[in-house]
């Protein structure tokens, strides 16, 4: 079994340096191998900040976070809280 979840990326500089930090913090904390693969299918390990940052993405870019594990639907919204709050920027 699987858990997949489409997102948008809303805070304003996209998945930077500082986002991309808190995501791959967040992803760590769970057991499950967790995806995030974007629009044109290129995907990336959400635990490895440098494959993230290789996806471009940009406001408004479509994602999908994909876990497969014991803790997989934690993983996906745990990630999906995070990505809808903007990573806590105004």
């Amino acid at each position: 079994m699987m858990t997949t979840r489409e997102l948008i990326i809303q805070n304003e500089q996209g998945f930077h340096v500082r986002p991309a930090q808190l995501f791959v913090d967040k992803a760590s904390e769970f057991e499950s191998a967790v995806k995030v693969r974007n629009a044109s299918g290129e995907e990336a390990d959400a635990k490895s900040m440098l494959e993230l940052m290789t996806l471009g993405l940009a406001k408004g870019a479509s994602i999908t976070i994909e876990a497969e594990g014991p803790d997989e639907k934690q993983a996906v919204e745990a990630l999906a809280e995070l990505i809808e709050s903007k990573f806590g920027e105004a």
